[in-house]
């Protein structure tokens, strides 16, 4: 890709999957011997400067001529050197446009505009060694976002980079809502937390995104873009009572006390603030998949979103069989059918499928052939015959030992996709692998849903075969614990969700009160309502989406019908009611047909849903809602059809850990 800043022309990789209206136009603004520059939103609202007053490079961002981030450090830790960001000045100041629009394969909007203000800033420093640094930046409706560039120099080649000095100084002492993480190697499972920024402690590492509020000013969230030979980056708190919050890198695991070794030139992934009035917003925005480069897959006709049946959660359960349940062909062979008969896409065998094995660096699994109680060809073709597709799960040291020759055998079996799970870590080799993951499957047409995950960077729009990933914790914790509650549903909506996809298998149909729940192995149970589980497929984004539990744990139930319409791939997302870790309403569109989904936490409420996104016509709604003794009954739903327009408003009744899920088609 071309510089920011430079006039040039964004190279289109697909006719289907990019469609470019515009370019990226520089304008040729130019200043020189400047302290600051100043790049602002196409709408005004937002604006970033970038100083080097004194010599220090600095940021800071407004929203509607209110600080949201007050002047905060720039600069890069790098071994055995200076720091690269202090005695700096502006050498040139470079501003340009984007605005084009591109399609994507899946995603909670299509087509997707890319419509922002940009910034180049060359620097250099002022004391030997005179070394350069680019800052880019760009201003969207929605928020900032920055990046560092090390441009090839003379004594700059090698670069190990310690850490970077970049810091999030609030305006004020902000309401912060993190997820804390025990250190750099983790699922990223866990609970989030609400907190003042200023209560947050030292030793706490921070995990992307961070969803902060600060009163009277803005919604913001920072979180990272196009993480790309380089580390993730965490937030800590190192400053008693302060407001601001500092980069940490994950650290490489060969060489303590580095994060990044990269040769130049270099640049980072792009730190991100996204900033609104509202933390709705925050949620319909596309700002994350806009950083990344555009689809380096030219057909992408094959990368097909959708929903899955899933043989773990419900453990070797199934009722009225004449087989035993567990990892076996006849089990495989159930679900296969069960998805045949209710129009779901996919099914995904999870662990147990594939070969022993004894060889170095596995997890004792051979992934290019099955154990005996697996007959893979009779799957596929039992499958095929049925019109559902298979995916198949894999621990991450089998693929990392076996991809190129399992990737491959995967194709010729007629695999689809591939979970791979268990990575536990986010530092530049396990980046790197990612990418290597998505590149491969994309060779062998083959989709990747990512598990033991950290945080999405936009990676699915230059790779769209990588439809979700995990870095959640999700619905498959009530099998040992009492830790997914409706409450930490809500929050999930304006936190983890703001990166990108989130596979958290949704659908627990054995729906029982907080007082009931008892976590277990085999038909594991789930608190709050049967239509809060159901609302959660039009409220969670995920193009890969599972029907967590089991065949009969639908059979029958009314819901099922909604199960089967409602897609994974979506036109568009508007949130319309939403109030952080108490409710959220979301509507999405596909095509014509809208879907609508309501969740409140351990608090009941009554929500107004106007339905002012509706076309002209007139439509019918259904409409699955908690039934009125749902809060001491959570499996009871009640289910209505109405003639609703653009004019009629939806009253979603809510009881304690209850939701909604309509359906509106004409």
């Amino acid at each position: 890709m071309c510089a920011i800043g430079l006039a040039c022309r964004l190279r289109p990789t697909s006719a289907a999957a990019i469609f470019l209206f515009s370019v990226l136009i520089g304008f040729g603004t130019e200043a020189r011997a400047q302290t600051d520059t100043t790049v602002a939103s196409p709408d005004g609202a937002i604006q970033l400067k970038i100083s080097a007053s004194g010599g220090q490079l600095t940021y800071e961002a407004t929203y509607r001529g209110k600080p949201v981030i007050e002047p905060s450090v720039l600069g890069m830790d790098i071994q055995n050197q200076p720091p690269l960001g202090t005695s700096m000045q502006i050498v040139s100041a470079k501003t340009s446009q984007i605005n084009e629009t591109y399609s994507v394969p899946a995603g909670k909007a299509n087509p997707i505009h890319d419509i922002c203000n940009t910034l180049s800033v060359a620097l250099q420093e002022t004391v030997r060694p005179n070394r350069k640094l680019t800052v880019q930046a760009r201003a969207y409706d929605d928020g900032v976002a920055f990046r560092y560039v090390v441009p090839s120099q003379a004594g700059v080649t090698d670069v190990h980079l310690v850490n970077e000095k970049t810091e999030f100084r609030f305006s004020k002492d902000a309401t912060t809502y993190p997820l804390i993480l025990r250190n750099f190697q983790t699922s990223w499972e866990d609970d989030y937390r609400t907190v003042a920024v200023t209560g947050i402690h030292p030793e706490s590492l921070v995990a992307l995104p961070l969803l902060a509020e600060l009163p009277g000013v803005a919604w913001v969230a920072i979180t990272e873009a196009d993480i790309d030979n380089y580390s993730g980056m965490y937030l800590m708190h190192p400053e008693l009572n302060s407001s601001a919050l500092q980069a940490r890198l994950s650290p490489r695991i060969d060489e303590p006390g580095v994060s990044v070794i990269a040769q130049t030139p270099m640049q980072s992934p792009w730190r991100v603030i996204m900033i609104a009035a509202e933390p709705g917003r925050l949620i319909e925005s596309n700002i994350v998949s806009n950083l990344n480069p555009p689809s380096a897959i030219t057909d992408t006709s094959w990368i097909k979103p959708g929903k899955a049946m899933w043989n773990w959660w419900s453990g070797s359960y199934a009722e009225h069989v004449d087989f035993k349940p567990g990892m076996n062909t006849a089990t495989m062979k159930h679900y296969i059918d069960f998805a045949s008969k209710n129009g779901v896409e996919y099914m995904l065998i999870d662990a147990g499928w594939a070969a022993k094995s004894t060889g170095p660096n596995s997890s004792g699994s051979d992934i290019t052939s099955t154990q005996p109680n697996i007959n893979m060809p009779e799957i596929m073709e039992f499958a095929k015959a049925k019109g559902v597709k298979v995916w198949l799960w894999a621990h991450w040291s089998d693929i990392n030992r076996q991809m190129d020759d399992a990737f491959p055998e995967f194709a010729k079996w007629g695999i689809s996709g591939v979970k791979i799970d268990f990575m536990d870590r986010d530092d530049q080799w396990m980046v790197d692998f990612y990418r290597r993951v998505v590149k491969k499957a994309a060779d062998n047409h083959l989709m990747i849903d990512f598990h033991g995950a950290f945080k999405p960077d936009g990676l699915n729009r230059t790779y769209p075969n990588l439809l979700t990933r995990e870095g959640v914790m999700g619905l498959e914790y009530n099998k040992w614990s009492a830790r997914i509650t409706p409450d930490h549903n809500v929050m999930l909506a304006f936190t983890r969700m703001l990166a990108g996809p989130m596979d958290y298998t949704p659908g627990g149909f054995r729906n029982v009160t907080r007082e009931e729940f008892v976590p277990r192995n085999v038909q594991p149970e789930v608190m709050g309502t049967r239509a809060h589980q159901t609302a959660l497929f039009v409220v969670f984004e995920s193009p890969l989406e599972m029907m967590a539990d089991d065949p009969e744990a639908y059979e029958g139930q009314k819901e099922l019908e909604f199960l089967r319409s409602v897609p994974t791939n979506w036109d568009e997302t508007r949130v319309v009611n939403a109030r952080v870790g108490d409710y959220i309403t979301i509507a999405r569109r596909h095509g014509r047909d809208w879907y609508i989904g309501s969740i409140t936490g351990w608090h009941a409420n009554t929500l107004d849903i106007p339905l002012n996104f509706l076309g002209p016509g007139k439509y019918t709604a259904e409409i699955y809602s908690d039934a009125s003794d749902a809060a001491q009954n959570p499996t009871h739903t009640t289910v209505e059809r109405r003639t609703v327009d653009s004019s009629s408003h939806i009253k979603a009744t809510l009881v304690s850990g209850g939701g909604q899920a309509i359906r509106i088609h004409q």
